[in-house]
């Protein structure tokens, strides 16, 4: 049996973090989006979820790479 200790309750605040982070950032781009699009710019409202999709694509891309990186040194590669 392993006990938790206070490294895996880190880990998770630092997963729950992340999840917090990617909803804030929805939030913040659908406002965006949508008062743009009633302002009859339409063009700018697609660019702001364009760059709001590219930032939590960039924040995943480094928790993947990170996933790697702990998988390559748990099997030694």
């Amino acid at each position: 049996m392993r006990r938790c200790g206070a490294d895996d309750i880190i880990d998770l605040a630092m997963d729950i973090d992340l999840i917090f982070k990617i909803a804030a950032i929805g939030i913040i781009v659908s406002i965006l989006n949508q008062v743009l699009s009633r302002s009859g710019r339409e063009e700018q409202a697609t660019m702001t979820t364009i760059a709001g999709l590219v930032v939590v694509l960039m924040m995943i891309a480094h928790k993947i790479s990170e996933l790697f990186d702990l998988v390559k040194t748990l099997f030694q590669f």
